[in-house]
């Protein structure tokens, strides 16, 4: 007898890459908390991009559009803002 067995050995799945997935909103009756920090991500670079960037001179008025969006988005998962 060697060191190898006949019997195949189902191959281990890899795992997610953590990078590019993301989680549904929590459900209620006690779904998985996601943090404020990994969610509408895209809404808030757009923001924080046409407040840093606005040639208005009043960029919280120019933005109030993407700022809506931010705090729409973060509502929908819990967040009050």
């Amino acid at each position: 007898m060697g060191w190898f067995s006949s019997t195949p050995v189902a191959a281990t799945p890899a795992p997610d890459n953590l990078a590019t997935s993301t989680k549904p909103p929590p459900t209620e009756g006690g779904g998985e908390k996601v943090k404020p920090c990994c969610v509408c991500k895209d809404e808030k670079a757009q923001r924080d991009e046409c407040m840093l960037f606005s040639r208005s001179d009043d960029p919280q008025e120019d933005c109030k559009s993407m700022v809506v969006k931010y705090k729409d988005c973060m509502a929908g998962y819990g967040f009050k803002i």
